[in-house]
């Protein structure tokens, strides 16, 4: 039987995930239910769909995610299933299955609409709209028995890194900050490689700072690790375990790590200068 995961912004304070949790085992007792993150910022798109995207591989494939992220209920906005990648996706039509999906076209997107006679009913969309979908689906339910293909799904646009070939220069932004404090850039491997391509050398610039070197993770610069901790507070870039380009303290944390030291926001712009 597949496995369900859970995704929201409502935080382990609250009764909200404990809510959803009982839901599911109040209609599937054997369900196995395994949580992604509840720590998501509010109504945050762009994280979830970096957290999500970068999970759900790992998961079997028939598995169901509900992505409980701005997704309070509102007759205005429609519940939707994507069927992509061998898993299946529940969540508010709000746009943050096209950012998990940017590159990936999904087999078949279905609006929910088995709860569409009970609207009035409807209190909280996690309880009442996504928890019964996913177990149906969990059980191995069709999605067409509790909904209908759906072609108008919202569209966001995922923010992508340019080449300026007059500057000879990657300009990329910041978009997501880990626990550790590590600012992760929208570029990635595959397009840095390609645009310097032809060059020699390069400087990647934020702020009034400059890295002249990317390592393929996070332990590579250390060379002598029976001196290692001459190594921790030292700024380095790393293409992540996402294949993108990572702003990073070493041993650094969500006090002092990148984010703190470097002074860098989510949105703001880095450069990648060739020569």
């Amino acid at each position: 039987m597949a496995v369900i995961t859970f995704t929201s912004d409502y935080g382990l304070v609250d009764h909200r995930v404990a809510a959803v949790k009982g839901t599911i085992l109040s209609l599937n007792e054997t369900a196995q239910v395994v949580d992604i993150s509840h720590q998501i910022q509010a109504y945050n798109l762009l994280q979830t769909a970096y957290i999500v995207r970068n999970a759900y591989p790992f998961f079997p494939k028939g598995t169901v995610h509900i992505i409980s992220v701005d997704s309070f209920f509102t007759k205005a906005r429609k519940s939707i299933i994507y069927e992509a990648d061998g898993h299946y996706f529940i969540a508010a039509d709000n746009g943050v299955l096209s950012l998990i999906f940017y590159d990936i076209k999904p087999q078949a997107v279905y609006e929910i609409t088995f709860n569409s006679r009970f609207d009035d009913e409807v209190s909280f969309t996690s309880t009442d709209i996504f928890a019964p979908a996913a177990v149906h689906l969990q059980k191995g339910g069709l999605p067409e028995v509790i909904g209908r293909r759906f072609n108008e799904a919202k569209q966001l646009s995922f923010p992508r890194p340019v080449f300026n070939e007059t500057k000879k220069m990657i300009i990329g932004e910041i978009m997501y900050i880990d626990n550790f404090g590590n600012m992760v850039s929208n570029i990635s491997k595959k397009f840095f490689e390609k645009s310097s391509v032809g060059f020699n050398s390069f400087i990647l610039k934020f702020r009034n700072l400059g890295l002249t070197k990317v390592y393929n993770q996070y332990t590579e610069f250390v060379t002598n690790w029976d001196d290692e901790p001459q190594y921790h507070g030292k700024s380095a870039a790393i293409f992540n375990d996402a294949g993108l380009l990572e702003l990073t303290i070493y041993k650094g944390n969500s006090q002092n790590g990148a984010k703190t030291l470097f002074g860098l926001k989510v949105g703001e712009s880095i450069f990648v200068e060739f020569d």
